[in-house]
């Protein structure tokens, strides 16, 4: 049996609109993208749901986010697009890229990926790197349209791996960090509650670390912390703190340099429960290239000495 045909009236601008507000989470923002107006973009998704016969996006909130139902649709066609680019590639007898397109989460833009950039060049003159840090959820959508070869970070949640693929690198856990002389470094009987006498940095609630941190914080009687300040930004979190009381909550490998030369300190706090795998996350169905799977071995041979390093 023939399988059924694609509504002819779903055009291919219908869809590289919705995995633009997908991605941006904004009508407006992607159409900047797009170089149209604001009502043609919305006009699109509107033609496109109706087509469908569901919505892709709840507008009850300021951003837009995906239905159940959006979020199916979105991972096929984030699919079916970046097949499309590979295919009019091929056809067109285009030769192997010679960029790798890398997303990255802050922990490993600061712990391995900067030297495992450095031999990969190296040994591989004429290929470039394009590295591009955010939160998660952006980069896997970077993923599944094609804009990233690969993501370098925490593994995602069960349901965000749909169609995607993950190999561990190494183990990971939060930190609690502060400035040198901080006055916590000199409390004798520390606590955790300790902290909810000082402005703390947060991770944004989309971070992949942010469900680990909140569960930590409520399992000891911490329902709030005062101040709250949201980031995932590790150029802010490292100005911040040296120049405050404030404590920053963290991946332990974004500051691991940083501790190491005495311009942060670690609180004594016991975060093995926020331990979490660090590694690749991949298209499932997609062959890597020559020279991403050449970024990625030498990935592998830091975190190696890495794990060897403890």
């Amino acid at each position: 049996m023939a399988g059924r045909r694609v509504d002819p009236r779903i055009k291919l601008r219908h869809i590289a609109c919705f995995l633009e507000v997908a991605r941006f989470k904004s009508v407006v923002n992607a159409a900047d993208a797009l170089h149209i107006s604001q009502p043609a973009a919305s006009k699109t998704i509107q033609e496109l749901e109706q087509l469908l016969g569901s919505d892709l996006f709840d507008r009850s909130r300021r951003k837009l986010f995906l239905t159940p139902f959006g979020e199916v649709f979105h991972r096929y066609a984030a699919t079916s697009v970046d097949a499309l680019r590979q295919g009019i590639e091929a056809a067109s007898g285009a030769h192997e890229t010679t960029t790798v397109k890398v997303g990255a989460l802050p922990t490993v833009s600061a712990r391995v990926l900067p030297e495992a950039v450095r031999l990969f060049t190296a040994e591989n003159p004429g290929v470039h790197a394009r590295v591009v840090t955010g939160p998660n959820d952006y980069l896997l959508s970077l993923l599944r349209t094609g804009d990233a070869d690969l993501v370098i970070g925490r593994m995602a949640d069960p349901g965000a791996m749909v169609g995607l693929a993950f190999e561990h690198l190494y183990f990971e856990r939060v930190a609690f960090v502060v400035r040198a002389g901080h006055p916590l470094l000199q409390e004798r009987d520390f606590s955790l509650a300790s902290i909810e006498k000082y402005q703390v940095l947060m991770p944004t609630p989309d971070s992949v670390i942010r469900p680990f941190v909140d569960r930590m914080l409520v399992g000891h009687g911490i329902g709030a912390v005062r101040d709250e300040v949201e980031t995932v930004s590790d150029a802010f979190g490292r100005a911040y703190v040296r120049q405050s009381d404030a404590i920053w909550i963290i991946s332990q490998g974004v500051v691991g340099d940083d501790v190491a030369r005495g311009q942060l300190a670690l609180l004594p706090v016991d975060t093995g429960e926020t331990l979490g795998p660090v590694g690749f996350t991949t298209r499932a169905e997609t062959v890597q290239s020559l020279a991403a799977a050449a970024l990625m071995q030498a990935v592998r041979d830091i975190a190696d000495r890495e794990r060897e390093k403890g």
